[in-house]
C-alpha cells in the first residue's frame, strides 16, 4: 500500500485525502497552521491521520509521492527539504484527472474572469441536463468531487500554482482568458515564468482537444507565436470578425465553430461590461465544442447569475450604488471593474500589495473617480501613485469606516466601489470576508 503525504489541509488537501482513501492509499495530511473545523471533522470521519500547526518531516520523508496544496510555496522551508529528499510531488488536479480520466474536463485559467466563466460554462452544462459539477477553486476541490460523487463533467478552475505540479492533467477544453501580471512574487517577479504556468493548462493536450484563448491578449499570442499548442486552437477577440471562434460586431456576440453559427444581442446578455463579453465568448465557445444546442447556451447566457464579490451589486442608499468587487485583487481586475461604470466612483481600494503598478488605472482614475478610499495598513504606494490624479484620498483600517468614509464622500447618482487590487490578510481572512463584512457595512448605514 503506497503512502500518500498531503501538504496542506484546506479544501483542496482535504478532497485529495478523501480521495486516496478510496483509491487504498495510506493517507496523512500535514498543515502548517490550523485546519478549519468543517475540514478536520471530514479528515476524522474518513479516519485519515492529519497534523496541524506544524510539519514534521520524519512523518512526511515516508511518503511515496506528496500532493502540495496550492497555497504553499516552492520557497517555504517543508518544501525545500522536500526537494533535497527527491520524493515525487502533485498537485491536487493531477491526482483527481488520474481517476477522471475518462471524463469530459473544462479546464479554466487566467489572472481575470476564471470564476465567473467557470460558473457560466457549468450553467450552461447543467442547463441543457448534463451531469456536471463545477470544482476547483470555486465550490468543492476537483479531488473531493471525484471521491464523493463524481460525474461526467467537470468544469475545473485551476490556478497557476496547481498547474505547477501536473504531469499528465490533459482537459478536453482548455480556456486561457487573459495573463497579466499577478502573484509574480511566486515566480521570482519573472512574467515569462507566470506566463510558462498558465500555459501548463493545454501541455499535454494532443489534436482532438480544444484551446480556447483570448485574441486580444499580448502575453498569450506572444507566446503561442515561440511555443505553440498542438490542439485545435479556437480564438475569441472583441477587435475584428474572425472565420472561426468567437468574435463581438455590430453589437452582437458571434460564435462560429464547426461551419455552425450562433449569435446573441450584447445587450440580452445577463453579464455586463467589456471583461464579461471575453467571458460570454469563452464559455460559449467551449459549450458549443461540447455540442450545447444553441437556444440553450441563448437562454444560459440571458438567465445566468452573477457570482459573490465580483462586481456585486450590494444596494442603493440614498441614490448611491454599493458594488462589491473584493474578489478584484490584482491592477487588472480593478480596470475592467471601472471601465464597466457608468457613474461618478468612490473607489475603495488597497490591502496587501503584490507588486502593483497603478500607472494603467491612472487615466480611468482620472476620468471615473471623485474620491479614493484606502483600505488597508500601508497605504503610502496608492497615495504616490494616484497624487495629482484624485484630489481627495482617505486611509481607513476597517470595512465599516471605508463604507462610512466613502458615503460621506459620494452623492445621490454616484457608485461606491469596493475594488481592491490588493490581498485582504492584512485586514481579513480572505477576500470572502472582506466582501462580507463591506456588504454588512452597508446594510447597517
Amino acid at each position: 500500500m503506497k503512502q500518500l503525504t498531503i501538504l496542506g489541509g484546506g479544501e483542496s488537501g482535504t478532497g485529495a485525502a478523501l480521495l486516496g482513501i478510496k483509491q487504498g492509499y495510506r493517507v496523512f495530511v500535514s498543515d502548517s497552521g490550523e485546519i478549519s473545523k468543517n475540514l478536520r471533522k471530514d479528515l476524522k470521519e474518513a479516519g485519515i491521520n492529519f497534523e496541524e500547526n506544524g510539519h514534521s518531516l520524519d512523518k512526511i520523508k515516508v511518503a511515496d509521492e506528496i500532493i502540495k496544496s496550492p497555497g504553499i510555496a516552492e520557497k517555504s522551508a517543508i518544501m525545500v527539504k522536500v526537494r533535497e529528499l527527491h520524493i515525487p510531488v502533485i498537485s491536487e488536479i493531477e491526482f483527481a484527472f488520474r481517476y477522471s480520466k475518462d471524463k469530459n474536463i473544462i479546464a479554466v485559467t487566467g489572472s481575470n474572469g476564471k470564476s465567473t466563466t467557470t460558473a457560466l460554462t457549468y450553467h450552461m452544462l447543467k442547463t441543457a441536463g448534463r451531469n456536471a459539477a463545477c470544482v476547483g477553486n470555486i465550490g468543492y476541490s476537483f479531488a473531493r468531487q471525484v471521491a464523493v460523487s463524481p460525474v461526467s463533467d467537470y468544469v475545473v478552475e485551476v490556478s497557476s500554482f496547481q498547474l505547477d505540479d501536473i504531469e499528465t492533467f490533459k482537459p478536453h477544453i482548455a480556456i486561457l482568458l487573459n495573463i497579466t501580471s499577478d502573484h509574480l512574487d511566486r515566480y521570482e517577479f519573472k512574467m515569462e515564468q507566470y506566463i510558462k504556468s498558465k500555459f501548463n493548462i493545454a501541455s499535454n493536450q494532443t489534436r482532438e482537444d480544444y484551446f480556447i484563448y483570448c485574441q486580444d491578449d499580448e502575453n498569450i499570442c506572444t507566446h503561442l507565436k515561440s511555443t505553440p499548442v498542438y490542439s485545435k486552437n479556437i480564438a475569441y477577440t472583441i477587435m475584428e470578425p474572425l472565420k472561426e471562434g468567437g468574435f463581438v460586431e455590430k453589437k452582437q456576440l458571434h460564435v462560429l465553430l464547426n461551419d455552425d453559427h450562433f449569435t446573441m444581442s450584447i445587450y440580452d446578455l445577463a453579464l455586463k461590461g467589456k471583461h464579461n463579453l471575453y467571458n460570454s465568448m469563452a464559455a460559449s465557445i467551449a459549450a458549443r465544442s461540447m455540442d450545447i444546442r444553441k437556444d440553450i447556451i441563448r437562454e444560459s447566457l440571458a438567465t445566468f447569475k452573477g457570482l459573490e464579490h465580483r462586481l456585486e451589486f450590494v444596494a442603493t442608499i440614498r441614490g448611491i450604488d454599493f458594488i462589491n468587487d473584493s474578489k478584484a485583487t490584482n491592477v487588472n481586475s480593478v480596470w475592467f471593474a471601472l471601465e464597466s461604470m457608468e457613474k461618478p466612483v468612490t473607489l475603495i481600494l488597497g490591502g496587501i500589495d503584490k507588486g502593483n503598478d497603478y500607472s494603467m488605472l491612472k487615466e480611468l482614475v482620472r476620468q471615473k473617480v471623485k474620491a479614493i478610499v484606502c483600505l488597508g495598513t500601508e497605504n503610502s504606494k496608492i497615495h504616490d501613485s494616484f497624487k495629482g490624479v484624485v484630489t481627495v484620498m482617505k486611509d481607513v483600517t476597517n470595512a465599516r469606516d471605508a463604507v462610512r468614509v466613502a458615503y460621506q464622500l459620494s452623492s445621490k447618482g454616484d457608485v461606491v466601489l469596493l475594488s481592491p487590487a490588493c490581498a485582504s490578510f492584512d485586514l481579513f481572512k480572505n477576500y470572502e470576508d472582506r466582501g462580507r463584512q463591506f456588504r454588512e457595512a452597508v446594510k447597517d448605514l
